[in-house]
């Protein structure tokens, strides 16, 4: 069951489900590193009646056993979804890019594609993301591909993850 605040603005509404904290585990590759595994926790929140809601993303790389070594990718932003079906995601990640994202939500699912890429004259060489969410038998599971350090887009991260909070929690 999918909890909807009474103060969530509207235009939150298709993307309600996201709303909470959830945690869990994934996978990360890339031809520029060795593959690893990560834990992580996301969090959806809302500002009542403002048409957007808060992300904030925090990872962990693990060892085999599923211990902390170090920690790992911090992103934050904000989700504004649009009247028709489409959304604008806005990230900002401390290695020095930000992104913006355009795309569609469906009922539990969410695909998104960079629409640009700033980076500070520090940053990693990264061009492009794309990502896929969706709620898959209660767990939030994602995949996301990038392009960057000269290859063409590929898989990068995939996660399962369990909601911990739910909506009412969410409130900013």
């Amino acid at each position: 069951m999918i909890e909807i605040p009474d103060d969530l603005h509207p235009a939150c509404l298709p993307i309600a489900w996201l709303l909470g904290r959830w945690e869990g585990a994934g996978l990360g590759d890339y031809p520029t590193i060795e593959a690893f595994r990560f834990g992580q926790e996301v969090e959806f929140t809302y500002v009542p009646d403002k048409p957007f809601l808060s992300y904030r993303s925090r990872s962990w790389i693990l060892d085999d056993d599923g211990n902390l070594v170090r920690p790992a990718a911090r992103e934050t932003g904000y989700w504004r979804p649009q009247d028709n079906g489409e959304i604008e995601v806005l990230l900002t990640h401390p290695t020095g890019f930000v992104e913006i994202y355009l795309g569609q939500t469906e009922p539990a699912r969410v695909e998104l594609a960079t629409r640009g890429v700033l980076k500070t004259e520090t940053a990693k060489d990264y061009r492009t993301g794309h990502r896929l969410y969706g709620l898959v038998n209660g767990a939030l599971m994602y995949v996301y591909e990038m392009s960057a350090m000269g290859h063409e887009l590929q898989p990068h991260l995939s996660a399962e993850l369990k909601r911990v909070t739910g909506a009412t929690e969410a409130r900013d």
